[in-house]
């Protein structure tokens, strides 16, 4: 698996980085998409601790071996 190196961004990038969504989305949409972001990493993190305390199965899966005639 390979190993994706991702630089930190400086706050010029992020000013840069909202100064284009400003432009593409305007300034009236804003609180919008950062409520409907919120929602998702909230319902991520909640799914995610859902699934690490989700009870292990007890019993074992029985698995048949097929025995094949020599």
């Amino acid at each position: 698996m390979p190993i994706l190196l991702v630089p930190s961004l400086g706050w010029q990038e992020l000013v840069l980085i909202l100064l284009i969504v400003v432009i593409i989305f305007g300034a009236g949409k804003l609180p919008e998409i950062g409520g409907a972001l919120g929602r998702g990493i909230r319902e991520f993190r909640q799914a995610t601790r859902e699934e690490n305390n989700a009870p292990a199965d007890t019993e074992p899966i029985a698995q048949e071996t097929v025995k094949k005639d020599a």
